[in-house]
């Protein structure tokens, strides 16, 4: 039984007041999550009694802080079903990871005329990295559209792919729509003509079940801390064979073997790709959050933001001037994007976070989506494991009191 009242009460924050006799109503967990009690208390015990650097120390702490660590990667590991703990990357962000793929693969593997597929309703994350890669390699960018209800349009994806296709890099979630798209198509697709595919995962791993395996992505990034684990580190999933023939993205500290004046013989995976001191409080506390949420079962949390999303749906849905921004029914994730005519998401944002509802407004680091809408912006408002109906009361109070203030 998903027990939302237990639930609440793992997290702290949810007892705030944000201004005085205002409690919080936190709906943006797409830009960050909220942290549970058992990843706060996993990095307090951490620092308190078992920090110390990893690897490469022969003390007892140093041995307790490396189990812990490379721990971690086998919790994550299982979590998203990859078959070995050392094509487990631990990265600053989802960013990151993107940014690691296209430096080390992208610069060892694609040539003037090579082309990288996209969608018009990718993150930035996912479009400036190749974006900086296609002006020095002179290779080509192109970008599957979506249509008028915010799916992607899939029957034109044979247009899109071609024999020059060598990547094909898609979001499983978007972060403005909340659509849910089809990730074993889409890599099927790409495998097709012979292409590489990646996955943004960054709105989906928190949300649904995620397997690396039965996806057969060769690539796949996500944060930590929008599934309730710290900021600070994200995770890079990437095929074994792929990782093992890329070169290091950054020097120093961990992913050497072996330097001498001549040069350096780089680590074993996934050690060649985290140089320097690890983030070693951030993956303990990841690895806290990933067992969290396995104890909760992210079928469940998947149907249970199922179920909110569709009453925020339905209930904005009935406010005069308000547009709702993607599709209906199951193929949204949990999130709610619209606008408000005659109102900018700004004002939105700020009159609502009077009554204390936390929402985000802008274009949530997907300007070209926005571009392609035809608007600057939107308001965003999105839900998580502990989101309860009361709270879209409150959501859709605001919003009437926000036309109320505008005179609508």
């Amino acid at each position: 039984m998903y027990d939302i009242e237990r639930i609440r009460a793992d997290f702290p924050i949810l007892t705030t007041e944000v201004y005085p006799g205002v409690p919080l109503v936190y709906l943006d967990s797409a830009a960050s999550s909220q942290k549970p009690l058992v990843v706060l208390e996993a990095m307090d015990d951490y620092y308190r009694h078992t920090h110390a650097n990893v690897h490469r120390g022969v003390h007892r702490l140093s041995e307790l802080a490396t189990t812990a660590y490379e721990g971690a990667r086998v919790q994550v590991a299982e979590f998203i079903h990859a078959p070995a703990p050392e094509e487990v990357i631990f990265v600053g962000n989802a960013t990151e990871g993107f940014n690691l793929v296209a430096y080390s693969w992208g610069r060892a593997n694609l040539r003037p005329g090579d082309e990288i597929l996209l969608t018009e309703m990718e993150h930035h994350a996912n479009l400036v990295p190749w974006q900086i890669l296609a002006a020095e390699r002179g290779i080509t960018l192109r970008y599957l559209p979506f249509r008028d209800d915010g799916t992607l349009a899939l029957e034109r994806l044979d247009e899109f792919l071609t024999e020059r296709t060598r990547l094909f890099s898609f979001t499983a979630v978007s972060t403005v729509f909340g659509t849910i798209n089809p990730v074993r198509q889409l890599v099927d697709a790409a495998h097709a003509v012979g292409a590489l595919a990646m996955v943004d995962a960054a709105q989906s791993v928190p949300h649904m079940p995620t397997d690396v395996v039965g996806f057969d992505c060769d690539f796949l990034a996500f944060s930590s801390h929008k599934m309730c684990g710290p900021t600070g580190i994200g995770v890079l999933y990437g095929r074994r064979e792929l990782l093992a023939a890329m070169p290091p993205f950054l020097g120093g500290g961990d992913m050497i073997r072996r330097v001498t004046f001549d040069g350096f013989i780089p680590n074993e995976l996934p050690w060649k790709f985290e140089a320097g001191t690890p983030r070693i409080a951030e993956a303990i506390g990841l690895g806290a959050a990933v067992t969290y949420l396995s104890g909760l079962g992210l079928e469940a949390i998947h149907q249970h933001e199922q179920s909110i999303t569709a009453y925020a749906l339905e209930a904005l849905s009935e406010i005069p001037g308000l547009r709702l921004l993607g599709p209906p029914g199951t193929q949204h994730g949990g999130l709610a994007s619209f606008t408000l005519e005659g109102v900018h998401p700004h004002d939105i944002a700020d009159i609502l976070d009077k009554s204390g509802i936390a929402i985000r407004a802008g274009h949530h680091c997907a300007m070209p989506l926005h571009h392609r809408l035809g608007i600057s912006a939107s308001a965003r408002a999105s839900f998580y494991v502990h989101t309860i109906p009361a709270e879209i009361d409150h959501l859709v109070a605001g919003l009437h009191r926000v036309r109320e203030v505008f005179r609508l």
